[in-house]
């Protein structure tokens, strides 16, 4: 067993139905160089820089990753890295990823994925992947009311052993209810942070702690900036946090994110080592009632 192993498993672990996790894992988005819009025009990271960036987070216990076959750049695809990282890794990684949006091979975003068409959007990340079956497909909502005929699709390819557990993204407390009463329900991943708590307020982070479902938040450390470059954080609440506990605000904001409850997987994406490091090293950030306390307060960061 690696000594290294502590470092994502400082927060404790969590269960995807049958599979059991670090609760600090890595979100591939930024691993082609480009973002969900298609901001293209970055020099994509090197394909040997990125599987031993991959290789570091393993080392370091991450046994989660977040992906998609719609995560590529002009010469990138985040499914293509993953895959030659873990053909070269021994150890078990769950690889979650997600289905229904999709972009053409120019990068061009298509509508969403009709029920009939998401077996052809399983295949594609099998075959990107290297697998013969998914971990966890999440089906990612384009703004449906309904979901029923998606998710019953999916549970059809998880019944025929395409899809070993299902979950969802981007969706709200409805649909939730409505997928259950399908299928199981290991994961739910939606835009979450500090300053982005619609998820508190619809009371969805709840209700998947009460019903035993993980809640993945994307955007956690961004959180109103989304897919933006990184920039200086002003939030005076997580500064004074950070200095107490001699840390970055990147990783104050991960860590109140795991403190909303023990279903909280963080899912931070970098092609930085430090800032991977880093990244991994919140999970062990204890932060007090008070400082929970001042960090639910307003945000200072425009006074």
């Amino acid at each position: 067993m690696r000594s290294t192993v502590k470092a994502a498993a400082a927060a404790g672990t969590w269960k995807l139905g049958d599979l059991e996790v670090n609760r600090v894992g890595y979100g591939a988005m930024r691993l082609t160089g480009n973002g969900m819009m298609g901001n293209s025009d970055g020099t994509p990271i090197d394909r040997d820089v990125a599987v031993r960036l991959l290789h570091s987070a393993f080392e370091q216990g991450v046994n989660h990753i977040d992906t998609a076959a719609f995560y590529f750049s002009p010469l990138r695809s985040a499914n293509e890295l993953i895959n030659r990282a873990l053909a070269s890794w021994n150890d078990n990684v769950v690889v979650a990823t997600k289905v229904g949006p999709g972009r053409a091979p120019s990068g061009e975003w298509l509508t969403m994925a009709r029920p009939d068409q998401l077996r052809g959007h399983v295949e594609e990340n099998l075959r990107q992947l290297g697998r013969d079956h998914l971990d966890v497909v999440n089906l990612r909502s384009d703004g449906m009311d309904s979901i029923a005929e998606h998710f019953g699709a999916l549970a059809e390819l998880r019944a025929a052993g395409l899809v070993r557990h299902l979950g969802l993204s981007n969706v709200r407390p409805q649909h939730v209810a409505e997928a259950r009463a399908i299928a199981p329900v290991v994961c739910v991943q939606n835009s979450y942070g500090l300053d982005w708590r619609r998820d508190d307020e619809s009371g969805l982070v709840d209700l998947c702690r009460e019903q035993g479902i993980a809640f993945v938040p994307f955007f956690a450390i961004s959180s109103l900036r989304r897919e933006a470059a990184p920039t200086q954080d002003h939030d005076a609440r997580v500064h004074t946090v950070a200095r107490a506990h001699d840390a970055t605000p990147a990783q104050i904001r991960l860590a109140w994110t795991l403190h909303r409850g023990p279903h909280m997987l963080a899912i931070p994406g970098t092609t930085n080592l430090a800032h991977l490091a880093e990244n991994i090293a919140a999970g062990a950030l204890r932060l007090t009632e008070e400082e929970l306390a001042l960090l639910d307060k307003p945000s200072e960061a425009h006074a």
